[in-house]
């Protein structure tokens, strides 16, 4: 999930921290977050084909964010995805339907804010910022996602952490954008998400408009993008617990 540009990225940031106190006082309150502290998850694989067939819960946040990249039980036996695999979860996160609303949303807020006025507005106005905030997605999700993670052998889904504190549990999702692993199933450092996002906020500067086409635009973008990650990290974590325990399901 990503976007970015002045006011429409902090906006975009103010509400990833939002749903993110919400999530964790809810679960707070509902007494799912154990107080035991565990260690980091071994370097363990996942069966791919067995977490194919999660339930639409567990693909979508509140039955309506995408969710596909996140392991949600880490101590299965371990086998790294294909190529292909890493090309669909890009694909999923991209094109799935609640992400086709939400780049509406930030091209309206684009508009009303008249972000990009080389662009101007009416319908074409609006069309371009609706075109771009998508396209910033969709490069975003493809290289973080598929392309390095293939050219790199990196792993680029999220695998829970699952039980412990609930602090080192968000300290854990919210590092996870710079620790991953590798095919093998080691850690290492997150040169998809890091490099991926600096290249997906350097490659967004081929459409947009000459004035905007600076490096503290371009920073900028790559900033909300690692943090918005972060922040949807966490998220993943909690997701299960807050689905069981206040949700019933």
């Amino acid at each position: 999930m990503k976007r970015g540009k002045s006011g429409v990225a902090f906006l975009h940031l103010f509400v990833v921290l939002e749903w993110m106190g919400t999530l964790i006082a809810a679960l707070l309150c509902a007494g799912t977050i154990s107080a035991q502290v565990v260690p980091d998850p071994p370097d363990l694989k996942i069966d791919a084909a067995a977490d194919a067939t999660a339930s639409r819960d567990d693909k979508h946040i509140l039955g309506v964010v995408p969710n596909y990249a996140t392991v949600n039980e880490p101590s299965k036996v371990f086998q790294s995805i294909p190529a292909g695999e890493k090309f669909r979860m890009a694909a999923h996160d991209t094109f799935d339907p609640f992400n086709w609303v939400l780049a509406g949303v930030y091209g309206a807020v684009y508009q009303w804010q008249n972000d990009y006025p080389r662009w101007g507005q009416g319908a074409q106005g609006y069309g371009k910022r609706y075109g771009a905030t998508f396209a910033d997605a969709a490069i975003s999700n493809y290289v973080t996602e598929g392309v390095l993670p293939v050219l790199l052998h990196e792993d680029p889904r999220y695998f829970r952490m699952g039980e412990g504190s609930k602090w080192r549990r968000i300290g854990f999702a919210l590092t996870r954008v710079l620790v991953t692993r590798a095919d093998s199933g080691r850690k290492r450092f997150n040169n998809s998400e890091i490099a991926g996002n600096l290249m997906a906020a350097s490659l967004a500067n081929l459409y947009a408009p000459p004035p905007n086409r600076t490096a503290g635009e371009t920073f900028e973008k790559f900033g909300i993008n690692v943090v918005s990650d972060a922040g949807f990290n966490v998220l993943r974590e909690f997701w299960p617990d807050m689905k069981r325990k206040v949700l019933h399901r």
